[in-house]
């Protein structure tokens, strides 16, 4: 697998080639996007060049677009071949990411988008405790 990055007004697009595989580049797009998230908080994945993903290459995308949001950012897919966005929708991942064939409109699309900013709760009445607490999901038995 390569990968390259560029600007587009003010986007960063990956371009990815190859196969998101197992020991195959899914490490490699993995870290790339760590890396870029920590300081470019809108993304745009060009995935024309990328003939195949195996579960592994799966669970990076899912990884990638929980690590960008949970730093506040965006993460959008480009120009999915056949293969590629039939995996997507038999998974149901389809419906996860924003997807475009269009590089122009996802880039206008990701410059609409406002980033994500997350509250900081100083003060709670329980305490350090009381947000931890909170912060748990509630299961109703």
């Amino acid at each position: 697998m390569k990968i390259s990055t560029r600007q587009v007004d003010g986007i960063t697009v990956i371009d990815a080639t190859g196969r998101i595989t197992l020991g195959d580049g899914d490490a490699l797009l993995r870290d790339t996007i760590g890396l870029l998230a920590n300081t470019h908080r809108k993304l745009l994945l060009n995935l024309a060049e990328v003939s195949y993903i195996d579960s592994s290459g799966l669970g990076v995308l899912v990884g990638a677009y929980t690590t960008v949001r949970k730093q506040g950012g965006d993460l959008q897919l480009l120009n999915l071949t056949k293969r590629v966005r039939n995996l997507l929708q038999i998974t149901k991942l389809y419906t996860v990411f924003t997807v475009s064939d269009d590089e122009t409109a996802a880039i206008k699309s990701l410059n609409m988008t406002p980033e994500i900013t997350l509250p900081v709760l100083v003060d709670h009445p329980y305490g350090k405790a009381g947000l931890e607490r909170a912060a748990q999901p509630h299961v109703v038995v």
